[in-house]
Order: structure tokens, then sequence, then C-alpha cells
């Protein structure tokens, strides 16, 4: 299956807001990865324009528009009337010539085709031949009917789309040729794509702009431009499509037994839907838009030119009068939608209820429905989960849950103690073993006090960057060494403090014993030095004597020696 939007892995930061905005939940989030489910999804863009990290992708079609004009027959653009909001300067000379450079052979309003279309529609309503009758010139809402509300399919109108209708003429205007629909829409791709036969390639106007900067080719600014050359025609009046009620706007609405109503954005696209397939409705003729503020509001729009200020540049753009077309045969424009339902497992209660116990919701009271996983309800998230849509980490409060209790838990059982203090120094949290340290009997008798009524503020404000200081607290007794760690993005100052009572006590036991035995040592030093010198004094005089006798011996015996 071709994938028109895609998530580009690499950029995802999984926060979920896609899947908010996707009206049918069409996209699956397994092994921390999201996608589109190609099956389910019905090209509304809003995940393409909501995700903040610009982390989905359109299918690129230019390769493939390029290799068109490559291919030697005519390439003509059918280009989308939205185009005097996109591009406010430029009128549709101005738009041709630019195409021209690219390569195509010329370049025509889609608002030709709406002109056939809305002559479709007024026929319809004027025979009367249906009692709801749903326009059906939006693919997207097109694809919501035949994916998710079958229901609803016998009351979509028979009648191809301005895209098909103009691509037609063109081709029987120029035989042989090709065409090329540009526009805000990206499920004009994938309808381009189910019915080959009109149209050959479709470009969004974002492609448009990347081609066009590639090409150096600028289009007129000027804003006055564009619609000065524009109001100059007499004829044009089916420009209004793209706007709310713009389709309502050109039909002659003669039939008085028909209401008329205009519905715009694809919430209210689907309510609709709904109470059409619930039969609650009779005569009337609905032009039906899922982009809100119709195609003016498209996912590939100009975010620039705005809403507004948009519409207000086609209004200024459309005169009263149709254009003059060559008619197309009753066959030719038909189109009827086909049932592409996708199946669907129901799920009973029990396997509900198993899943949100999973996640820490055991009774009603704790299903907070807070949406932050892209679900509406906790109920709905869980029957993703057994579909293998969703995770059971993608519950921001389980997730928290889960945090907390496991801090909690490493908080409670470390042996040191850990208080938690805020900017102005009061306590937000204090374990049971810094309590015992600090004599604290209760957690809430010091929560949101300041922790000068338990320590020296000083400690805290004045501590090292980085590293351990020993204190002494002398109101209780006890030393500690203390480490303290600054979190400038939480605005939170955490002390560890690891009681060293007893080591210090047992060091100065044995500093003391070292310092005894040290004097000891002195003592027993000096007494034997004392003997030493005594013995030594006594050992001189000996010898001394000694020496003296031996001296007198020896001259004796010397001078007792007989003579020869």
């Amino acid at each position: 299956m071709t994938e028109y939007l895609e998530l580009k892995a690499t950029d995802c930061k999984h926060c979920y807001k896609c899947i908010r905005n996707c009206p049918v939940k069409a996209i699956r989030v397994s092994n921390n990865q999201a996608a589109v489910m190609q099956e389910e999804c019905i090209l509304c863009g809003r995940c393409f324009v909501s995700c903040p990290q610009n982390a989905k992708r359109i299918q690129n079609d230019l390769p493939k528009a390029q290799e068109l004009l490559r291919g030697g027959v005519p390439v003509y653009v059918s280009l989308a009337p939205s185009f005097v909001a996109n591009y406010p300067g430029a009128g549709i000379e101005d738009m041709e010539q630019a195409l021209k450079k690219l390569g195509f052979a010329g370049a025509m309003e889609t608002a030709l085709g709406a002109t056939l279309v809305k002559q479709r529609y007024d026929a319809m309503v004027g025979a009367g031949e249906r009692s709801v009758i749903v326009s059906t010139c939006c693919h997207t809402v097109n694809m919501l009917a035949e994916r998710h509300y079958p229901g609803a399919l016998p009351y979509m109108a028979p009648v191809i789309s301005p895209m098909q209708a103009h691509a037609r003429s063109i081709r029987k205007r120029y035989p042989g040729a090709k065409v090329v629909f540009i526009g805000p829409c990206i499920s004009k791709k994938a309808e381009a794509e189910r019915y080959p036969d009109y149209v050959d390639c479709v470009l969004t106007f974002e492609e448009l702009d990347a081609w066009l900067i590639e090409a150096r080719i600028e289009l007129p600014a000027d804003r006055r431009r564009g619609q000065e050359d524009r109001t100059k025609d007499a004829e044009g009046k089916t420009r209004l499509f793209p706007t709310v009620g713009g389709i309502l706007r050109t039909m002659r609405q003669s039939n008085p037994d028909y209401n008329y109503i205009a519905i715009d954005g694809i919430d209210h696209c689907i309510a609709a839907l709904k109470d059409i397939a619930a039969g609650g409705l009779e005569h009337c003729f609905i032009e039906m838009s899922a982009c809100s503020g119709s195609c003016i509001g498209g996912p590939c729009m100009s975010r620039e030119a705005g809403l507004v200020r948009g519409t207000a540049q086609v209004h200024a753009c459309a005169p009263g009068a149709d254009f003059e077309v060559e008619p197309l045969a009753a066959e030719e424009m038909e189109k009827h939608l086909r049932l592409n339902l996708q199946p669907r497992p129901v799920f009973g209660e029990k396997a509900i209820t198993g899943v949100l116990q999973k996640i820490g919701k055991t009774k009603p009271e704790d299903e907070l429905n807070c949406g932050s996983c892209g679900y509406d309800t906790c109920r709905e998230k869980a029957a993703a989960v057994l579909e293998g849509k969703a995770t059971l980490e993608m519950c921001l409060p389980y997730l928290m849950s889960k945090a907390q209790s496991f801090s909690d838990v490493i908080i409670r059982n470390t042996p040191n103690g850990i208080i938690v203090l805020n900017e102005d120094l009061e306590v937000r949290q204090i374990n049971e073993a810094a309590r015992r340290i600090l004599n604290v009997k209760r957690e809430e008798d010091i929560l949101s006090r300041g922790v000068t009524s338990l320590m020296d503020p000083a400690l805290f404000l004045d501590a090292p960057g980085e590293g351990d200081s020993r204190e002494y607290l002398a109101e209780y007794g006890r030393f500690i060494k203390l480490t303290v760690v600054r979190d400038e993005e939480y605005g939170v100052i955490i002390g560890i403090m690891k009681d060293i009572t007893d080591t210090e006590n047992a060091r100065a036991v044995r500093r003391e014993m070292a310092d005894q035995t040290i004097r000891v040592t002195d003592e027993v030093i000096d007494k034997q030095m004392r003997t030493v010198q005594e013995i030594a004094s006594l050992l001189g005089e000996t010898t001394a004597e000694t020496k003296i006798a031996l001296t007198k011996l020896k001259e004796t015996l010397r001078n007792d020696q007989p003579v020869y």
C-alpha cells in the first residue's frame, strides 16, 4: 500500500500529539515507534500539521512530475482555485507563465471542472434524485465514509470531483496529453492513484514551492496584482469552491424542499456522517469539507496567508457568472464510492478491565480520561492496546505513578538521609533516614517549613558545587557527611546525609589511644635515654681508667725487657 504520509522515525519525540489530532486514530505505536496505519488513514493531514517536530513526511511526487515532462508528450496543469490564497500576488496568467518555465505545456484552473460538478449537483437537487445528498469533492470525506462510516455511503453524491472533471476535459481537448493537479491537499494523491484514468500526478503547493525555488523562478509578490488580474474576468463563480459554503454559493438552490448545509472540519464531518447514517435527516444537500476553513485551510497551504485573508482573497476574485464549459456526458460525471472498511475487533469488558488494571486503574475514578496518550478515554486507550495500536507506557499518569513509586522505593530504603528543599529553603521531601538523623518524628511535622528549624541553612547555601563536606550537628550530637546537589531546572536543592557519628566516635577513641601511646612512648624513650646517658658516662670513665692502666702496663713491660 502506498505510503502517502509517513513518520520520520529519527525526528519523532513520542509526544503523541499526532494521535491526539488524528480523528480516526490511524497511528500505531509499537516498540516505542509511531507509524501511520495506511489502511485506516484518511489523509486529512492533521498529524502532519500538528507535529511539533516536523516528523511527518508527505510522499514526494516531484520526480514523477519531472519524469512526465521528459516523456515527449504535452503535460498540462490543473491548478486548484485555492492558489489565489496561497500565491496572493499571482493571477492564473502568472502561474501559467511560471509553470511553462518548468516545462509544462499550459495551466488552467480546476474551477472549470468545478463548474461541471456544480451543474450536476444542481440537476440532482432539482430532480430530487435523493433525499439526502452529500458532496464528494473532498476525497478525505469520501475515504472517511468508505473506511469508517459505511452507513453514510448511500447518501454520497455519485459525482466525480472537480479535479477529475477538469482532467477529463483537458484530455478531451488535448488527446494524448498528461495532467498534473496542483493543490493544497494530501488526499488528492490517493484519489489520483485510486482513479488512474483522470490525473497522472498530484503535487502539493509545498512541492511546487520547492520546485520554483530550485528553478529560481519567482512569482509576483504584490497582493493587489493577482486580485486585479482575476477581477477583470466576467466569469469564474466556481472559484468559490475552496471556501466554506463555496459550493452552495455557486449552486442555484432552486428546490425549496431542500435545506442547504455547509460543514467544514473533520470532527464536524464525522458527527454529520453519524447522523446521516442513523437516518435522521431528510431533504438536504450537504457540502462537506474535511479541513477547517475548507480547502483554504488545507494541510499544504501556506500559513502566512491565513484563513481569513485567504478566504477574502478568493471571494474578491470570484465574479457572479459561471465559466462557459463544454459539458460532459452524464456517465462521464459518475463516480461511485465503494466500501473499504477494515474489520475492527471488538473487545469485551473483561479484556478492557484487564488492561486498565495493568496501568493502575482499578476503579472508575482512576480513569482520568486526560487524553495525554492521544485517546479521548482510558477505555479507548485500553482497546487500542488490545488491538496492538498502543502500549501501556503511553499512559502519562501511569508512567508518573510508576516513576514516583520507583523513586519512593529508592528514597525510602536508602540508608542515607535525603532532604529536598525548594528555592526558599522549605522542606519538600524528607526520608526516614534523614528524620532519624534530625530527630523528626513525622514527615508532616516539617514539610513546607523552613530548613532553619532543623539545620544551619548555610550548609546548603555555602556548600561547594561538587564533592562532600564533613559537618558536626551539635544540636543532635551527630557527625554527617553532607553532599549538596542543586537542580537549577527544577529549582530544588537536594541534601544527601550519611551519619558518620559512630565512625567519628571510633576515630576519636583511636586518636585518644594513639595519643596515650605516644605519651607513654615518649616517657619510655626519655627514661631510656637517661639510662643510656648514665651508662655511657660510667662506661666512659671506666674506659679511660682502663686505658691508663694498660698503657702503664705496656710501658712497664717494655721497660722490663732484657737487653742482649
